[in-house]
């Protein structure tokens, strides 16, 4: 790697690291500190934020490490005259070799760590579709970046059956759950299984999302554990969506004569109240139209001035490659994020959704 190439990465994994001990102190720093008194405290409270987070046996190992280190080099004779003999006890070095011990320690729970987000991101991969599906009258892509190895964030297109045989409908969904990490990976494989399972029953999609809002109470831990969600039934015959929004990003449709709207019908985020009523809402798509759904990863993606991506970028990438593929949409989009970004660390999952109603 060049040098800037490294120096980046440590610069990104140094404000990933400030961000997970700042958190803690920034909540215990009291008021009317002089300048002084809170650079010491705060170095005192760093100090104890990554002691926490160490096992207790490590602890030990590296207060014992530290008080070698600050010790100075010294050492004892035993006999006399031409039969004395010296020792000495070189502190540093013992107290270097035990940092390395507690180094090795910690390396040994990263690997094995990263080895189980490893297999849980193959696992959530698989779950996720693979290659767009050809369905009549649109063109189709998407994609996702886990803000960490897994993610929670959820994507989905699949075909639901219909009352008649020749009746498809196709069913879109998107969905953000609460929070990140294997936390929020589990919950979202939880939310694929329940809507795959219930939409095999022939109900409408309001009955149907309230059957899965029932069953996300029974997960989100009082509420705690959400999931915004966007689902949508597609009837391939008159090129209209059926949708309902609960509590997410309102995705955009730009029609081909450069019109915008917003899809906001819906109602509150799965998981939260269980007797909560939905409501559906339709639009259809033109040649020529774009819809586009997305979590709010994409919108709030913040560069180095703390500014985030927002709507309007996104609306006019729309509106400057309209004629585009679906596909190349969305590699411009996600390189014009990158490039907006740059190298600042994201704090949320992205997912992005398009659909272009063709000619």
């Amino acid at each position: 790697m060049e040098l800037t190439q490294l120096w980046s990465q440590f610069e990104t994994e140094a404000r990933a690291s400030y961000r997970l001990y700042s958190r803690e102190v920034v909540a215990k720093t009291p008021e009317g500190l002089t300048r002084r008194g809170r650079g010491l405290h705060l170095v005192k409270e760093f100090f104890w934020a990554v002691i926490e987070k160490l096992s207790p046996a490590r602890r030990v190992i590296l207060l014992a490490a530290l008080v070698l280190l600050v010790l100075p080099s010294g050492g004892f004779s035993y006999g006399s005259g031409e039969h004395a003999h010296v020792i000495e006890f070189d502190f540093h070095f013992w107290g270097g070799l035990l940092l390395f011990l507690l180094l090795m320690l910690e390396i040994a729970d990263r690997v094995v760590m990263k080895r189980d987000l490893q297999i849980a991101r193959e696992i959530q991969t698989w779950l996720l579709p693979g290659a767009p599906p050809q369905i009549p009258g649109i063109s189709i892509a998407y994609a996702t970046r886990p803000a960490n190895t897994v993610a929670g964030d959820y994507y989905d297109v699949f075909p639901r059956p219909g009352k008649t045989s020749d009746e498809n409908r196709v069913v879109f969904a998107v969905a953000d759950v609460a929070g990140k990490s294997i936390p929020a990976a589990m919950l979202m494989a939880t939310l694929q299984a329940s809507l795959k399972t219930l939409s095999s029953a022939d109900v409408a999609l309001p009955e149907l999302v309230a059957n899965m809002n029932k069953y996300s109470c029974t997960n989100s831990q009082g509420g705690v554990r959400f999931t915004t969600a966007f689902l949508a039934e597609y009837d391939t015959a008159r090129r209209v969506f059926t949708y309902i929004n609960a509590g997410h990003n309102n995705p955009i449709v730009r029609r081909a004569s450069g019109a915008i709207e917003r899809l906001d019908v819906g109602g509150l985020p799965l998981g939260i109240l269980a007797s909560a009523k939905y409501d559906s809402a339709s639009v259809t798509l033109a040649p020529g139209d774009w819809l586009i759904i997305f979590t709010d990863g994409l919108v709030e993606a913040e560069n180095a001035r703390q500014e985030e991506y927002e709507e309007s970028r996104v609306i006019a990438l729309l509106g400057a490659n309209a004629s585009a593929t679906p596909k190349e949409m969305l590699d411009r989009l996600m390189a014009s994020l990158d490039l907006f970004v740059g190298s600042t660390p994201q704090h949320d999952d992205v997912t992005c959704l398009l659909i272009k109603a063709d000619a």
